[in-house]
């Protein structure tokens, strides 16, 4: 990897903005999951003490964007099959109970409005790979954040960095399923039918069939 120089960093909140700067790169694609990141290199490209990237490399594992691999060098974290089935079993839940608080909720037509209108949004064709995953997690957000439960949302945004990493490391800039608006369709369309319990099956499928595609290798799909 080329070293371009990330954004340099002023002095204020620079704690935050380092951990913010590395979270990016991370989850935008610029480090790859396996890549090495190394407190020196990294210090010198954000113009900050390696205490400092200590620091955020330290919040990264924490988020599990980061892991330490052989002799406790840094890299960013690479889920195996058994991990991305994880993840995505516990997407499963959290939504599964979002899905199932929007139908209790006296707003939920207003809701089913909002996840229509956000369904075309996952098909634009004029984007890059990286912008289909911010649309593809936007609708998910979305839907969260419908149910109006925050605790729900700041628990599905604990696991963003690690599904939005799992999906750029597949390799595969098409996605010709999972992240399309016929694929999130029936999310929508059985929170309109107003079955809890079918709704819930059906969000679970949804993120059972994108584990297993995920978790899969590219030749066997």
């Amino acid at each position: 990897m080329a070293a371009q120089p990330l954004t340099n960093l002023d002095r204020s909140t620079l704690r935050e903005r380092s951990l913010e700067a590395l979270r990016t790169a991370i989850t935008s694609g610029e480090y790859r999951p396996g890549d090495h990141l190394g407190e020196e290199e990294l210090a010198g490209r954000l113009g900050v003490s390696r205490g400092t990237v200590r620091e955020a490399l330290r919040h990264l594992q924490q988020e599990g964007l980061v892991t330490a691999g052989a002799r406790g060098m840094l890299r960013v974290n690479s889920l195996s099959p058994a991990e991305i089935r994880d993840l995505f079993q516990v997407r499963g839940a959290l939504e599964g109970l979002a899905v199932t608080l929007l139908i209790a909720s006296p707003r939920r037509d207003a809701a089913v409005v909002r996840l229509r209108k956000a369904l075309p949004d996952l098909d634009e064709p004029d984007r890059d790979f990286s912008a289909h995953i911010d649309a593809d997690l936007g609708f998910h957000l979305l839907l969260c954040q419908l149910s109006e439960n925050s605790v729900l949302v700041d628990a599905w945004r604990h696991l963003e960095g690690r599904v939005r990493i799992t999906i750029l490391s597949d390799g595969d800039e098409h996605h010709p399923n999972i992240m399309s608006a016929s694929y999130h369709a029936p999310i929508v369309d059985a929170v309109e039918a107003g079955d809890a319990a079918q709704a819930v099956k059906v969000l679970q499928d949804h993120m059972a069939r994108a584990a297993d595609r995920l978790a899969s290798p590219a030749g066997s799909r």
